[in-house]
């Protein structure tokens, strides 16, 4: 049996992420969340709901239920809400569908993206391997090996990148010891509190 392959949730300091593939995974992550919440609240509360989010980049993206036009006539006193009920029940027939849809295509894309990370740490696990591979076959030592003064601009920014990545995964590991020894200070606390009441 494997074991885990991804390290689960975590709890992030909130602030821009540097690192602009992370950055982009995180928006489309964090954007089909916002959506699927807005869907939620439509289909449980009947509420109309209108999301419109710009990447980075400038391109809009939005979510609406029963659609984004709608949406904004309303929000701008163009379009007074629709009080037939046969209207209101279409809209419901049709919402249930986009709603079933969008969930089949929002399953699809978060699948897609998980895999298009896998095969990003494979490659750059490949990479790593190559690059040592070549250095053994040189008969000379890794860049991470050699005085820092012999190493080219390139191997710089190896060595850069693999001391943040070093640094970000002792941070990650040390947050999560503080969070466990901070549990088990808080269940000490409690289990002395009730034996001393």
């Amino acid at each position: 049996m494997e074991g885990k392959k991804t390290r689960g949730r975590q709890k992030i300091e909130i602030k821009k992420i540097e690192n602009a593939d992370d950055r982009h995974v995180t928006f489309s992550k964090r954007r089909s969340g916002v959506y699927k919440k807005c869907n939620e609240l439509a289909t449980l509360c009947g509420a109309e709901v209108g999301v419109v989010v710009f990447s980075e980049s400038e391109k809009p993206f939005s979510y609406g239920n029963p659609s984004i036009e709608s949406i904004a006539d309303r929000f701008l006193n163009l379009q007074p809400p629709q009080e037939n009920s046969d209207d209101r029940i279409a809209g419901s027939l049709v919402g249930a569908y986009k709603h079933a849809r969008y969930m089949e295509i929002l399953n699809k894309h978060n699948e897609l993206e998980e895999k298009l990370r896998d095969e990003q740490l494979r490659e750059k696990v490949l990479r790593q391997k190559e690059r040592a591979r070549a250095s053994a076959e040189q008969g000379g030592l890794g860049w991470w090996q050699r005085p820092i003064k012999e190493l080219d601009s390139e191997e710089l920014k190896q060595m850069y990148a693999s001391l943040q990545d070093l640094h970000n995964s002792l941070s990650n590991h040390l947050v999560h010891l503080n969070v466990a020894t901070h549990n088990v200070n808080n269940n000490n606390n409690i289990i002395n509190n009730n034996f001393s009441s």
